[in-house]
C-alpha cells in the first residue's frame, strides 16, 4: 500500500511507482506552484528546508502547503496511477512545465542564501524528464525539453567564476562545457527536425540553445538563426520575455540601437523583472549613455535573485564611466 509520507525509493531503471507519483503530484486540480512543491518533496525527495528554501516561502508554510495538497489528493479521490494513454497528452504538459520550473529554480536559484546553481535540482529535473521520454518517446515536446535541459546543463560549471560571479553565454570558457551532454541534446533536436512536424516551445527553445552551443566562439553564433527561432517562438508563445531575449540577438545582429527599441516596447509589462533592467543596461552601456546605464543596473541589482547575479551586475555597473 502506497503511502504520500513515504521517501521515495531509489532509482534504478524506470520505476512505474515514480512515474505515477509524479502524474499524482502535477495533476491539474492542483495549484501549480502546489503541484511544483509536492512534486520536489514526493519524487524529488527533497527536504522540506530545500523546499521552503526554493520557494523563499518559511519552513512551517511550506509544510503546511504540501499537507492541505496531500488532503485535496485525498479528498479529491485522485488516483494514484499513469493516466490512461488518451489521457496523457492532456496530461502530460502540466508535468513538463513543472520540471521546467524546477529545472529552472536549480540552473538559477532564487533567494539570496542559496547557491547559485543547485546542482540537486537540475539533476533531478533531469532525471524525471528521462523518465517522462522512456514513457513518451514520440512526445516532440517531451524530447525538447528533454535536449534543452541537457544543453543548459552542459554549460552549468562554466556559469560561476571561482569568485561567486555570474558568468554570461559571451564570456563563458566554452572549453569547460560538457561535450557529452551537448552531443545528446544536438542528437535529440536533429531527431525532432527530422520528424517534421511543427514544433512546440521547448523545442524551439532547444534548437536556441543547440545554435550557442555549435558556435565554438561567441563570434561564430548564428545570429540571424537565433533570431528566426525567436520570430518561430514568438508566433506561438507572443509572451515579453520572448521579445526581450529576442532583442539580445537582435544587438547583435542590427545593433543596440534597433534593440533598445524592441525592449523599451515591452517595458510596462517587464517593469519587476530584473533581467529586462539588465538588458536594458547593456544596451543603454553600448550606446555611450551611462548615466541611463547606471540607472537601469541600479534596477536590476535591486530586483536581482541571487548573489552571482547581484556581483556580475554590480561589477558592470561600477565598470561605468
Amino acid at each position: 500500500m502506497f503511502h504520500y509520507d513515504d521517501p521515495p525509493e531509489p532509482t534504478g531503471a524506470i520505476d512505474d511507482d515514480r512515474l505515477r507519483l509524479i502524474f499524482t503530484c502535477c495533476h491539474p486540480a492542483l495549484a501549480m506552484e502546489t503541484r511544483v512543491a509536492l512534486t520536489l518533496r514526493m519524487v524529488g525527495g527533497l527536504s522540506m528546508p530545500e523546499i521552503a528554501r526554493a520557494f523563499l516561502v518559511q519552513e512551517t508554510a511550506m509544510g503546511q502547503r504540501i499537507t492541505r495538497a496531500k488532503s485535496k489528493i485525498k479528498a479529491a479521490r485522485i488516483p494514484y496511477r499513469v493516466p490512461a494513454a488518451e489521457d496523457l497528452p492532456g496530461r502530460v504538459s502540466g508535468v513538463l512545465a513543472v520540471l521546467f520550473l524546477i529545472f529552472n529554480e536549480g540552473y538559477l536559484a532564487t533567494g539570496p542564501d542559496t547557491d547559485p546553481v543547485r546542482h540537486d535540482l537540475t539533476a533531478e529535473a533531469i532525471r524525471l524528464t528521462r523518465l517522462i521520454r522512456a514513457l513518451l518517446p514520440d512526445d516532440g515536446e517531451t524530447a525538447g525539453l528533454l535536449a534543452l535541459m541537457l544543453l543548459t546543463e552542459a554549460r552549468r560549471t562554466a556559469r560561476v567564476s571561482p569568485g561567486g560571479e555570474l558568468v554570461t553565454l559571451a564570456e563563458q570558457d566554452r572549453g569547460a562545457w560538457d561535450p557529452t551532454l551537448i552531443a545528446e541534446g544536438h542528437r535529440l533536436v536533429r531527431e525532432r527536425l527530422a520528424a517534421r512536424v511543427a514544433p512546440g516551445r521547448y523545442q524551439i527553445l532547444a534548437a536556441i540553445n543547440a545554435v550557442h552551443t555549435s558556435a565554438r566562439d561567441v563570434r561564430d553564433t548564428d545570429w540571424s538563426q537565433v533570431v528566426a527561432l525567436y520570430d518561430q517562438l514568438g508566433r506561438i508563445d507572443p509572451s515579453p520575455i520572448v521579445t526581450l531575449n529576442r532583442a539580445v540577438a537582435v544587438a547583435e545582429l542590427d545593433g543596440p540601437d534597433v534593440a533598445l527599441a524592441a525592449v523599451d516596447r515591452v517595458a510596462p509589462r517587464l517593469a519587476d523583472y530584473h533581467a529586462f533592467h539588465a538588458t536594458r543596461a547593456d544596451l543603454l552601456r553600448r550606446l555611450g549613455r551611462s548615466q541611463e546605464s547606471r540607472a537601469a543596473y541600479d534596477k536590476a541589482i535591486e530586483l536581482a535573485g541571487n548573489t552571482a547575479e547581484t556581483a556580475y551586475l554590480t561589477r558592470r555597473r561600477d565598470q561605468l564611466g
